[in-house]
């Protein structure tokens, strides 16, 4: 007797392919350039808001990788194993190299206890944790949507609304990515999307006007969109290292610029 198959609907929110911009080591290679231009902007030309505004380019291009990444990654725990490890690694050069110290870090002296000074400044350095952790809290979210894991997704979403005040860019940087993610397959789909809610994000700030409207510095994160929505096909390729070791290596040569400047004075 002949059995009938099962007929299954796809789950939607699991794209098996991007239909936007694929050259991904190009568009890592403009976001590091950027990431370097907006930290150097901050800690030595604060008076050139424009290097902040170049700068807005960095985040949303290493979301919509992330999102490229969740697709295509085949082994997930290397995958998230890097972002993990350099956020761990990049967290006290990303405190002290960008001026997110608190006395409470150097609450303990070195003379006195060497060990439990280190263990003490890096435990109080998280204060501020840097972009990896919005990077992997992402990835995960992601991959939580994707296997149905419906709790899973809840519970990474309950944490990311408790952290938003600390993690960098807050939810609505976890969100971008989750965002490129779910209509990376059509890009007709995907831009007006991305379109409004980088616009709305914008709006919540007032430090610029024009034309009589008022907005914030991330507004100018969208002009990162033509790099992800217009196929280039530069054939640069990058060995998967490099976006990683590239992130603590600046913050290191940041905090080396500032320690020789303040010694010069």
């Amino acid at each position: 007797m002949a059995t009938r198959k099962k007929s299954t609907l796809s789950w939607p929110l699991a794209p098996k392919e991007v239909g936007l911009n694929r050259d991904t080591d190009l568009l890592k290679l403009i976001a590091m350039i950027s990431m370097l231009i907006d930290h150097a902007g901050k800690m030595f030309f604060p008076q050139y808001r424009v290097m902040r505004i170049i700068g807005r380019l960095a985040f949303p291009i290493f979301a919509y990788c992330i999102a490229v990444g969740c697709v295509y990654s085949r082994d997930r725990f290397k995958y998230l194993s890097r972002i993990v490890l350099m956020g761990l690694v990049s967290q006290p050069f990303y405190a002290v190299a960008l001026a997110h110290t608190t006395q409470s870090m150097y609450a303990i002296r070195f003379a006195d206890n060497p060990v439990g000074a280190v263990v003490n400044f890096y435990v109080q350095c998280w204060a501020t944790p840097n972009i990896m952790l919005t990077l992997a809290l992402g990835l995960l979210l992601c991959w939580a949507i994707r296997d149905r894991q419906i709790p899973c997704a809840i519970a990474l979403m309950l944490i990311v609304w408790k952290l938003q005040n600390s993690v960098n860019y807050g939810w609505r940087g976890v969100a971008l990515i989750v965002l490129f993610y779910l209509f990376i397959q059509h890009w007709w789909l995907s831009l007006p999307v991305m379109v409004a809610y980088m616009g709305w994000w914008g709006m919540q700030g007032s430090s610029y006007h024009i034309f009589g409207l008022s907005f914030g510095i991330q507004m100018f994160a969208i002009l990162a969109l033509p790099l992800i929505y217009i196929p280039t096909f530069s054939k640069l390729k990058l060995n998967k290292w490099v976006f990683y070791l590239f992130y603590p290596a600046h913050l290191i040569g940041i905090m080396l610029i500032e320690f020789a400047m303040k010694l010069g004075k």
